[in-house]
């Protein structure tokens, strides 16, 4: 097992220690009931103290991570690490990973009959009818599109038309100011190559996108986090933290946030701006859906209030018009925006040109606004069906937000519990949700989930949730019984 540690770095070493083994845990890259070499081998690897080594591990078995067998040694906790599906051979491949995290695709790895785990949309949701006779009329039409390479910053017509769409969200931006990107998933990888590097800090919000955790750690930055409540990032944390270090990036996502759907109020958004003038630091602003709002639209973008250029807007498409193309783009300025140009260029030369021009006719003509409507209708209705469930089937001590747009809905165990623990039980009865821990830089967020009231029929949702609701009841029964208490206590 080769670890990596930063003696430059602020944070110390056995918490970096820490880190590096859980992430190769939760990863899968150690298997469940592995084996950790000793203290004294890790603490001469390492060449530190074995007090530090120490340290780190008490960590882990805090976390319930790793499990201490006297005289025996120290082992990898078995319903951790998940590496059901890995070979023999895979096991014992002699490649050193520098990876710092990677829990996003634990939870992708295979299929359950009802997933909630995952902010997707119905296929029967998106405008596939439209989406292909577009691919009809392309290769009748415009054959050539199948042998071209587009523009590294993507094709002009489709920047245009995302320009004259995004003014309808209240952002002014010409077509030079848009890099076309492989889905926000990208941009966000983008913004960390070109700014992050090794001893940078990125802050986030908590809990936050579990796949930007990973994007920022894995450039080697420091992730601090500040709470979130109804109203978004808590400003007042942000300054407390601010006194302590200067970040080089702040990523946030402020309307109807993923995972807990809040929404950032206007003032926190004007400070927020301010705040990143002052210390001069970049502000990621993240737009998965602010267009699936129930009650009424979110408050202006932050890069709408942006004079200054430090605010880099990034959406993805694929979530709320076509996943198969993995289609989103970025708006930044000046410096910022060639920097972007030049990874993408580093990345892979542009999107392809096809892609673009499926989806180009639903934006020319405006069909995306009338598709837009309906998928806001009926995830109104999804949500609201999701929210009568609860409230009719989840076990006493369980809460929930309600969330006013997104696709989730972030719901809170009693204190005691953890959501990991509930999901081990949820999936042998085929269901499956995102465990809040995965979406939190310091993973504390443990009685917290996420369920997905998008990517399901009504029927399945209503069956599954209804279901999930009692494998809740009769885990928490079982946590009285083995606590000889109530988690509510």
């Amino acid at each position: 097992m080769k670890l990596v540690i930063n003696r430059q770095s602020k944070v110390p070493l056995a918490q970096q220690i820490h880190q590096a083994i859980a992430d190769r845990i939760l990863s899968g890259h150690l298997e469940r009931g592995a084996r950790l070499p000793s203290v004294r081998q890790l603490a001469k690897m390492l060449q530190v103290s074995p007090v530090t080594v120490v340290h780190a591990l008490d960590l882990l078995e805090a976390e319930g991570l790793i499990t201490r067998v006297h005289g025996k040694g120290t082992f990898v906790y078995e319903e951790h690490a998940k590496t059901d599906q890995t070979t023999e051979r895979q096991k014992t491949f002699p490649v050193v990973d520098y990876l710092y995290r990677s829990q996003y695709w634990q939870y992708q790895k295979s299929e359950v009959p009802i997933d909630f785990a995952q902010s997707v949309v119905h296929p029967s949701l998106l405008p596939t009818q439209a989406l292909a006779d577009s691919i009809r009329r392309l290769i009748r039409e415009e054959p050539d599109v199948l042998v071209q390479y587009g523009e590294i910053q993507g094709d002009l017509a489709l920047r245009q038309a995302l320009a004259r769409y995004i003014s309808g969200e209240r952002i002014t931006a010409s077509a030079h100011e848009i890099l076309v990107t492989n889905g926000s998933q990208q941009a966000i990888d983008l913004v960390a190559r070109s700014f992050v590097g090794p001893q940078d800090v990125v802050v986030t919000e908590e809990p936050t996108y579990t796949a930007a955790i990973d994007a920022f750690r894995s450039r080697g930055a420091t992730v601090l986090s500040v709470p979130v409540d109804e109203h978004g990032m808590r400003i007042d944390e942000l300054t407390g933290l601010l006194d302590r270090c200067t970040p080089k990036l702040i990523y946030t996502i402020p309307s109807f946030h993923n995972p807990t759907g809040s929404v950032m109020s206007v003032k926190r958004r004007r400070e927020l701006i301010d705040i990143a003038s002052e210390v001069n630091c970049l502000v990621l602003e993240d737009d998965p859906w602010s267009e699936i709002h129930f009650d009424e639209p979110p408050p202006p973008h932050l890069k709408s209030m942006d004079e200054t250029g430090n605010v880099i807007y990034i959406k993805g498409l694929g979530k709320i018009l076509s996943p198969g193309c993995r289609i989103g783009f970025l708006i930044a300025t000046g410096p910022v925006l060639e920097r972007l140009v030049a990874a993408k260029t580093n990345a892979d030369l542009g999107n392809p040109l096809l892609n673009q021009r499926v989806i180009l006719p639903l934006f020319e003509n405006g069909s995306i606004r009338e598709s837009l409507r309906r998928l806001r209708e009926t995830l109104r209705e999804r949500r609201n069906l999701t929210l009568r469930v609860l409230e009719r089937h989840a076990p006493d001590g369980v809460t929930w937000k309600i969330p006013k747009g997104g696709f989730n809905v972030w719901v809170s165990l009693p204190e005691g519990a953890n959501a990991n623990e509930l999901m081990a039980e949820a999936e042998k009865v085929g269901i499956r949700f995102l465990p809040g821990s995965a979406c939190d830089p310091n993973q504390i967020q443990w009685r917290h989930l996420r369920i997905s009231f998008s990517p399901t029929t009504e029927a399945d949702l209503e069956q599954g949730l209804t279901t999930l609701c009692h494998v809740m009841e009769r885990y928490l029964s079982l946590l009285v019984n083995k606590k000889g208490k109530s988690p509510l206590f």
